[in-house]
């Protein structure tokens, strides 16, 4: 395996997150259509959002993809500087991308709490374990 492997579950993730903003395109354009918004539905940022309310689960979750998944983009280049982009990081990198996917499913598509919390909670102790791993590594070379 080479060093660059890691790239592949990073553009994985990027089109996750790209695919999660094509829905909030897709859902906020249908809105708009089939309810038009009146001045008044903008007025405020309060306003706004309870106009959006019946489609704001993808960007919910597009947020929520901006925040844990910083520390993996963080991460991957640190990995690749290093050499440190091994086997075990690359299977890592991908367990977190699938659990991050399952993440926006749930969130978008299936809207259960315990279940996305659940994948939620091992997509962290997996970045987790990549963090120490590296920190490890790092402390051994």
């Amino acid at each position: 395996m080479t060093g660059t492997a890691i790239l592949w579950p990073t553009l994985a993730l990027v089109a996750l997150i790209f695919a999660v903003w094509f829905t909030l395109f897709v859902q906020r354009l249908g809105l708009i259509r089939r309810n038009p918004p009146k001045a008044e539905d903008f007025a405020t940022g309060a306003a706004a959002m309870r106009y959006f309310e019946p489609v704001e689960m993808p960007a919910n979750n597009l947020r929520n993809l901006l925040e844990m998944p910083l520390l993996f983009f963080a991460l991957v280049p640190l990995l690749l500087i290093t050499g440190e982009a091994g086997t075990v990081q690359v299977a890592l990198a991908w367990t977190f991308v699938a659990l991050r996917a399952a993440h926006s499913w749930i969130h978008i598509v299936v809207r259960r709490v315990p279940l996305r919390f659940f994948v939620y909670l091992a997509s962290c102790a997996i970045l987790s374990a990549m963090w120490i791993g590296f920190a490890v590594e790092l402390a051994w070379s």
